[in-house]
C-alpha cells in the first residue's frame, strides 16, 4: 500500500496532518532566519532564539486554525457522504492548496522582509495590487532565490506524501455519529481558541503580541508568520499619507516631532528617579481641585489627589490622546498619539518605536513596567518590552512573591486590587537600583466597578458606579505615598500621574467632544524643587515623555509628538486627539475640529459644553489649521514609512 493511501481514524488523521503543518511552518521560520541572518546575528548561540521559536508556535497555531477551519469541518463532519473517495480527495486537495499558499507566502516574505523590516500585512495588496511591475519583480526574485523555490517544492511533496486519509466507516452507524460529532465539537473549540491565541484572554492575539517573546523589536517578525499577519489585518484600514505639504522642508519647518536637545543645556543629568502612574479611567472630572473654575461647589471623589495636587505642578487644560487603555500606553510612554486606529492594534504595530524607557536605559536607569493584570492582558507587556522596559511585572509575579497576599488579593475579574498592587509596586522599587524609571497602570476603576469587600461600607454606591472605585483607588494612592515616603528613594523621585482615558460622566461639561478627553496631568517632585501650582498651559499625554527627558538631562535626539511642559511658553503648548473621523487641535485657548480636509468647528476651551462655534471668526484659525495638517502628515508619513525613531 502506498504511503498516500494509508487510512487511520479521522481524529488521528486530523491530528497528524495538523502536526505536519507545524513542522512545515517551523521550517519556513528557519528559512526566514537564515535568509535574514544579518538582522538576527545577536541571537546566534543565544538561548533566546529557542524562546523565539517556541513563541512562534503561538502564532502558527492561530494561522493554521484560520486556514484549516473548513478542512476540519469537512473531514470531521458527521455525515456518511464524506466517506466517499471523491469527498476525501477533495479534502486532501483543499488541505494541499490552502496550506501550500500559506507556506509559499511565508517563504516569499523571507525575501521581502529585507525591504520592509516587518512581515507583510493585508495593506500590501492595496499598495501593490495594481502595480504591473510586481509580477516581474516576483519572477526575478524566484530566480535569485531558487533555493527557496526548491524548499517549497520539497515541503509540498512531503506534505502530499505524508498526508493521512481518514479510514472509511466500519463502526455501527449510531457509534459513528456519536464519535464524529464529539470529534468535530472538540476540533471547533480548539480551532476557536487557536485563532484567538487562548481560551480566556479578553482580546485575541494580534501582531503586537509577538513583542512579549522578544528582546528587540525586529525579532517580532521571526516569531510571526505571514498568513497570520495578513489574516489579522483584513478589514483594518491602513493609514493614508496626506499631501498637505509637498515640500519636506516646509513640513519640517511647520512641525517636527524630532527633539534635539542642546547638550549645553543638559550637561548635568539629575539622576532623578521617575515614576509614571497611569490611572485607569481617571477622568479630570472626578478630581475636585481641578474643577474649581468649571463646576461650582464641587468636591469630587479624590481627597488624597487633591492634597497632592496642592504640592504639584498641574495645567489649565489637560487631555488624553486617545479613548482606550491601549492608546494611553504609546501616548504616555512613547510620545505617540492615536490617529484613526490604535497603534498597537494596527498593521504597523511592529514599527520600531522608542520611548522614555529606551532613552533612560542609555543613561544607566533601571526600567520596569507594572500592571496588576495577567502578563498577556491588553498587550501591555508586549508594548513595554518593545519600547525598552527592562522588566515587566504582572499579576503572576505578584502572586509568586512571598511578600504579598498572593492570589487572595485578586479581584477575580481583571487582576490584583489597586491597594495591594501599589504596595507591591513600592516594594519592588525599593529592590531596584537608583536611578530608576518605572510605570504603573492601575486597573480597579474599571467595569464591572467593584471594590474589595472590606471597603464596601467605606466606599458605598454614589451617583455613578465608577465613583466608589475612584474613591478606592484614591485611597490606595494615599496608602502608597504614605509608605513610599519612608523609602530611601522617595526624596529623589519625580512622580507623574495621569489618566489613561475618561469614563462615565454625569456633568455636561465633560460630555463635549473635547472634554471627553480631559484627564489629569500631575507632576509631583518629592524633593519640592519644582514650584507647585496651576500653570496656564495646555497639556497632553504625549508631553510627558519630553518633559521627563528634559528634566533628567537626556541630551540625545528623540521623537515625541509633544513638548516639555516645564520649559515651553504657555502659548506654544498644544494638544491633539482624534474622535470619529475628526481631529481636534488645542492651542492658544481654542480647539479646532478638522475632518481631514476642512475645518468644521472652532471653540474656546472655556466653552466647556462647546455651544458656540467660532469657525471663520477667529484670526488664529488659519495658523491652527496649518499646524494641525503638519502634525497629521508627520504622523502618517512616519507610521507608514516606519520612521518613528530619529
Amino acid at each position: 500500500m502506498r504511503a498516500t493511501d494509508r487510512h487511520v481514524p479521522s481524529p488521528i488523521a486530523v491530528i497528524v496532518n495538523m502536526l505536519l503543518l507545524y513542522v512545515a511552518y517551523m521550517v519556513t521560520r528557519v528559512a526566514f532566519y537564515f535568509e535574514n541572518h544579518s538582522v538576527y546575528e545577536h541571537l546566534a548561540g543565544n538561548i533566546k532564539i529557542w524562546d523565539i521559536f517556541c513563541g512562534g508556535l503561538y502564532f502558527d497555531t492561530s494561522a493554521i486554525a484560520y486556514t484549516n477551519a473548513l478542512y476540519l469541518v469537512l473531514v470531521l463532519l458527521p455525515w456518511t457522504i464524506k466517506e466517499t473517495a471523491v469527498w476525501q480527495h477533495f479534502c486532501k486537495w483543499l488541505y494541499m492548496v490552502v496550506n501550500g499558499i500559506g507556506i509559499a507566502i511565508n517563504l516569499c516574505d523571507a525575501v521581502y522582509f529585507q525591504y520592509t523590516a516587518r512581515r507583510t500585512t493585508i495593506a500590501f495588496f492595496s499598495e501593490f495590487g495594481a502595480d504591473d511591475k510586481l509580477g516581474r519583480i516576483i519572477g526575478l526574485e524566484f530566480l535569485r532565490h531558487w533555493y527557496l523555490v526548491l524548499l517549497f517544492v520539497i515541503i509540498i511533496a512531503l506534505l502530499y506524501r505524508c498526508y493521512l486519509k481518514p479510514r472509511p466507516r466500519t463502526s455501527p452507524r449510531v457509534w459513528y455519529y456519536i464519535t464524529q460529532t464529539i470529534s468535530l465539537s472538540i476540533a471547533l473549540v480548539l480551532c476557536w481558541a487557536g485563532m484567538r491565541g487562548s481560551f480566556g484572554d479578553n482580546r485575541p492575539i494580534n501582531i503586537n503580541t509577538a513583542n512579549q517573546f522578544i528582546v528587540r523589536p525586529n525579532d517580532a517578525s521571526l516569531i510571526l508568520n505571514t498568513p497570520f499577519t495578513i489574516l489579522r489585518t483584513i478589514g483594518k484600514h491602513p493609514y493614508v499619507k496626506p499631501d498637505y505639504y509637498q515640500d519636506p522642508v516646509e513640513l519640517e519647518s511647520i512641525f517636527s516631532p524630532i527633539h534635539s536637545p542642546q547638550s549645553a543645556h543638559h550637561s548635568s543629568p539629575t539622576h532623578k528617579n521617575i515614576v509614571i502612574i497611569i490611572l485607569e479611567s481617571f477622568g479630570r472630572e472626578y478630581i475636585g481641585s481641578l474643577n474649581k473654575d468649571i463646576l461650582a461647589d464641587y468636591k469630587g471623589y479624590t481627597p488624597f489627589l487633591d492634597s497632592l495636587i496642592a504640592q504639584s505642578v498641574t495645567f489649565r487644560h489637560t487631555y488624553s490622546n486617545g479613548k482606550s487603555s491601549i492608546d494611553a500606553m504609546p501616548s504616555t510612554l512613547s510620545g505617540l498619539p492615536m490617529f484613526v486606529e490604535s497603534f498597537v492594534a494596527s498593521t504597523h504595530a511592529n514599527n520600531q518605536l522608542g520611548g522614555m524607557a529606551a532613552c533612560l536605559n542609555t543613561m544607566g536607569y533601571q526600567t520596569a513596567f507594572f500592571h496588576g493584570a495577567p502578563a498577556s492582558s491588553l498587550g501591555f507587556q508586549s508594548f513595554t518590552k518593545a519600547t525598552g522596559f527592562q522588566q515587566c511585572w504582572s499579576q503572576e509575579d505578584f502572586e509568586a512573591d512571598s511578600r504579598t497576599e498572593g492570589r487572595a488579593a485578586s479581584d477575580n475579574w481583571w487582576g490584583i486590587w489597586d491597594e495591594p498592587f501599589l504596595q507591591y509596586f513600592r516594594i519592588k522599587m525599593t529592590d531596584m537600583k537608583q536611578p530608576f524609571m518605572t510605570a504603573l497602570f492601575t486597573l480597579t476603576s474599571h467595569h464591572p466597578f467593584h471594590v474589595p469587600g472590606k471597603y464596601k461600607e467605606m466606599f458605598p454606591e454614589e451617583e455613578m458606579p465608577i465613583h466608589k472605585c475612584i474613591r478606592y483607588t484614591d485611597h490606595a494612592l494615599k496608602l502608597f505615598f504614605k509608605e513610599a515616603a519612608k523609602e530611601p528613594w522617595f526624596k529623589n523621585t519625580v512622580f507623574v500621574l495621569t489618566g489613561d482615558h475618561t469614563n462615565m460622566s454625569n456633568h455636561a461639561e465633560y460630555k463635549s467632544s473635547i472634554n471627553q478627553f480631559s484627564v489629569p496631568v500631575i507632576i509631583y517632585d518629592a524633593s519640592h524643587s519644582l514650584k507647585p501650582g496651576m500653570r496656564n498651559s495646555i497639556a497632553q499625554q504625549t508631553d510627558i515623555m519630553p518633559t521627563i527627558l528634559n528634566l533628567t538631562g537626556y541630551n540625545k535626539p528623540y521623537m515625541a509628538f509633544g513638548c516639555d511642559l516645564l520649559n515651553t511658553p504657555d502659548n506654544d503648548t498644544w494638544a491633539v486627539n482624534y474622535i470619529d473621523g475628526i481631529y481636534q487641535y488645542c492651542k492658544n485657548g481654542y480647539v479646532l475640529q478638522f475632518d481631514g480636509k476642512n475645518s468644521i468647528g472652532l471653540y474656546t476651551l472655556t466653552d466647556y459644553r462647546m455651544h458656540r462655534n467660532l469657525l471663520g471668526k477667529v484670526p488664529l484659525q488659519p495658523s491652527m489649521e496649518r499646524e494641525l495638517k503638519a502634525v497629521i502628515q508627520q504622523y502618517m508619513n512616519r507610521i507608514i514609512n516606519n520612521q518613528l525613531l530619529p
